[in-house]
């Protein structure tokens, strides 16, 4: 994808369009199930707040996810933000929570979505008891996420250069970050208890194992595909790695959204709507190369995964709203933000002084 200078507004038209719609069904099903107009309109606020929990939490995702589409060519560009996004959508949003309620309760799919439509209250009873396993697994996966950027010795740019300088040489002692993960894991386990810290340590090991797993086999289906044409490369390996990690970030927003609404449709419009704005950012950055004229955008996303992985294993021992999670992330990548503007104005600054002495010399020498 290149800039064909395209408005800003211009990337967020579906973005627009699934909002009006999904507001529109939103604000439906508050007067089908309340039939009254107050009904409907607070349905019509949760969704909406329900989006905004998801851009919040999602916006380092966007960027994550920008990180990786540059690297893709077209044709798989065109398909994750086509079909993943289906798959984040309706995989995530929809099918994600009723498998949760199937596994946990031993009963069929269509008896899940039963329940979620007869019992709401049960259904979110299920959703959350199944959270500490979740939690274990998503931020174990995110945890390898992050360190895996900075434990990695071939990274020259640093953003807070006497933490990240350390750990990219310390890159050079192989499964550091791996070690590092583990002990994070025993750490937590010891804080819980009994059955609580079995759980949390098989679900978090199968994290951990879900991403090297992801690696590997995204390794070789894009080493294959790079043998075939060298244009294949960043194909279905990073397509793999993407929908798993989109996966991983969404776990803490739906959640999330069971202690705004127990109402599993209204959960997936208002995520689903939050979800095409994550979208629409994602080619809006890709699009105007925008992490290439922010040098520090990407470390600010990064280091909000982190934080959203640590806060992930928090949630197993106290509650953290996830209002404070989405506000830490973005205002983390604000400040990287800022950061990367101040050294855009510093370079050019620098730039104009080199030019005005060269201009000097030669005007003296002539």
């Amino acid at each position: 994808m290149t800039n064909n200078g395209k408005s800003t507004l211009s990337y967020f038209t579906w973005a627009f369009i699934v909002t009006a719609i999904g507001l529109v069904l939103g604000g439906w099903l508050g007067w089908q199930s309340t039939g009254t107009l107050a009904g409907m309109a607070s349905v019509f606020f949760i969704c909406t707040v329900l989006a905004v929990l998801e851009i919040s939490l999602s916006f380092d995702n966007a960027i994550v996810n920008a990180n990786k589409l540059k690297d893709m060519t077209p044709v798989w560009q065109h398909r994750f933000l086509t079909w993943g996004i289906i798959i984040a959508v309706f995989g995530m949003r929809i099918v994600f929570p009723l498998l949760i309620v199937v596994i946990a309760a031993g009963i069929g799919p269509v008896d899940a979505l039963v329940l979620a439509a007869r019992e709401p209250q049960e259904y979110a009873r299920i959703m959350n008891e199944a959270h500490l396993p979740i939690a274990a697994f998503g931020g174990t996966f995110l945890m390898m996420v992050g360190l895996t950027y900075f434990f990695n010795h071939e990274k020259e740019v640093h953003w807070i250069g006497f933490i990240e300088k350390h750990m990219a040489r310390s890159a050079t002692v192989k499964g550091i970050e791996i070690a590092f993960v583990l002990a994070l894991i025993l750490v937590f386990s010891n804080l819980l208890e009994g059955e609580a810290s079995n759980t949390f340590v098989h679900a978090a090991v199968y994290g951990l194992l879900t991403f090297l797993a992801v690696e590997v086999v995204g390794g070789l289906l894009d080493a294959s595909q790079k043998a075939m044409s060298e244009a294949a490369k960043g194909g279905l390996g990073a397509f793999i790695y993407l929908e798993v990690l989109d996966a991983s970030f969404s776990f803490d927003g739906v959640i999330g959204a069971f202690a705004l609404t127990q109402n599993l449709f209204v959960i997936a419009i208002g995520l689903g709507i939050g979800a095409m704005y994550v979208r629409s950012m994602t080619i809006m950055l890709v699009d105007k190369g925008t992490l290439a004229e922010y040098r520090y955008l990407e470390h600010g996303a990064f280091y909000a995964i982190l934080i959203l992985s640590v806060v992930m294993y928090c949630q197993t021992l106290v509650h953290i709203p996830e209002v404070i999670t989405g506000l830490g992330g973005a205002t983390l990548i604000g400040i990287s933000l800022w950061s990367s503007i101040r050294h855009n104005r510093r370079e050019r600054t620098l730039g104009d002084h080199a030019g005005n002495r060269v201009a000097t010399q030669l005007g003296e020498k002539a």
